[in-house]
């Protein structure tokens, strides 16, 4: 067996627990952000924790999330864990001139509850908008939204047969745009983004205004899982649509970082990003960063399994042998459970991590 499969667990309480014994074991400095309101699965205490390892007056920070998307944090925990026992890693950054903060759980509720969105049917990385402003609309999704949820789980042949009849008009790039990219008039709906900031909007500002204040140089990684081929990290660009810090990222990360903007990446163009959260908190720093997204199943797979996930949601009633079947679908398609599998996100998560802080390794464009 990989001994990399250590790093990882098989619950969010497992996961914190190794991620908090992995930061005291390197001398990290660790600082705990609880949920206020809510517990976790088996009523354990929620909470954001953040691992800093490097020189309290470091003025270049490189910050590794995880648990953006609740039940994609068992990646990103794993691969934070592995590299906090990287000594060679805190060695070289050190030597470099960079801090370290690991944030584990962003969204801890869905992390331990194995749901993508939050508390409050949020998906956080749709919730970082200006909400003194008109929101969005989505038609689109709107248009596909009652053959989402059929009366039943798994879908009648009827619904299923008609939900692909829309599909292959429609094409899968509009199934998935429709979808994914975020809605806001909708609270029960799919791929909510709220309606005001959420508790881990908040707190996520707040760690970059605590930890951030007074540096100089920001590089962000934030781990994802659910879209792209299997075992790939693909690198996505998290900034604005403009073509110079669009370039200055490729050039920290190399010709492989692709966008939303311009079609290149796997993920449609989404509303509310997290990254946002930089620009509003500490909008002089020397900021750039990445979503690495690690591939599981086939896209259409992911979506129905986020559908089961949400039938479920709505349907508390649902009996334990079918709530189990749906939640190990949402295990697999976001969770890639083989040590092949692993061992590439911890390798990807490192090799990025180690690109932000040694312009020298950096791809050429």
């Amino acid at each position: 067996m990989s001994t990399v499969v250590r790093h990882f667990a098989r619950n969010y309480a497992e996961a914190r627990q190794k991620f908090l014994d992995a930061a005291r074991g390197c001398g990290a400095t660790l600082t705990e952000f609880p949920h206020p309101t809510e517990l976790g699965h088996e009523g354990e205490t929620l909470a954001i924790d953040v691992a800093w390892l490097g020189a309290a007056d470091a003025t270049r920070v490189l910050m590794v999330t995880s648990g953006t998307h609740g039940a994609e944090g068992f990646c990103g925990s794993g691969a934070q864990v592995a590299m906090l026992h990287d000594t060679a890693l805190h060695a070289d950054c050190r030597s470099a001139g960079w801090a370290l903060m690991f944030v584990h759980a962003v969204n801890p509720y869905g992390f331990s509850h194995l749901r993508r969105v939050n508390e409050d049917n949020v998906d956080l990385n749709r919730n970082f908008m200006d909400f003194d402003r008109p929101l969005p609309l989505n038609p689109a999704y709107a248009e596909v939204a009652p053959l989402l949820l059929p009366p039943q789980w798994p879908p009648s042949c009827d619904d299923h047969t008609l939900l692909m009849k829309t599909v292959a008009e429609k094409g899968m790039a509009w199934y998935q745009a429709a979808v994914s990219a975020g809605q806001y008039q909708d609270p029960a709906g799919m791929f909510f983004g709220g309606q005001t900031a959420t508790w881990s909007n908040y707190t996520l500002r707040r760690i970059l205004a605590r930890f951030g204040s007074g540096r100089t140089v920001l590089r962000w990684v934030d781990v994802h899982t659910g879209l792209g081929p299997w075992g790939y990290g693909e690198p996505i660009y998290m900034g604005p649509d403009a073509p110079g810090p669009l370039a200055k990222t490729r050039a920290i990360w190399g010709a492989s970082v692709t966008s939303i903007y311009d079609g290149s990446s796997t993920s449609a163009n989404l509303s509310g990003l997290a990254w946002q959260a930089v620009p509003q908190t500490l909008p002089s720093i020397d900021y750039a960063g990445i979503a690495l997204e690690f591939g599981t199943l086939p896209l259409a797979e992911v979506l129905d399994a986020l559908r089961g996930d949400h039938w479920l949601h709505v349907h508390p009633e649902a009996d334990e042998n079918q709530r189990a079947l749906i939640k190990q679908s949402v295990w697999k398609a976001f969770y890639g459970d083989t040590d092949d599998w692993r061992e590439g996100v911890v390798a990807q998560v490192t090799e990025a991590v180690r690109k932000a802080v040694d312009p020298a390794a950096s791809r050429p464009l």
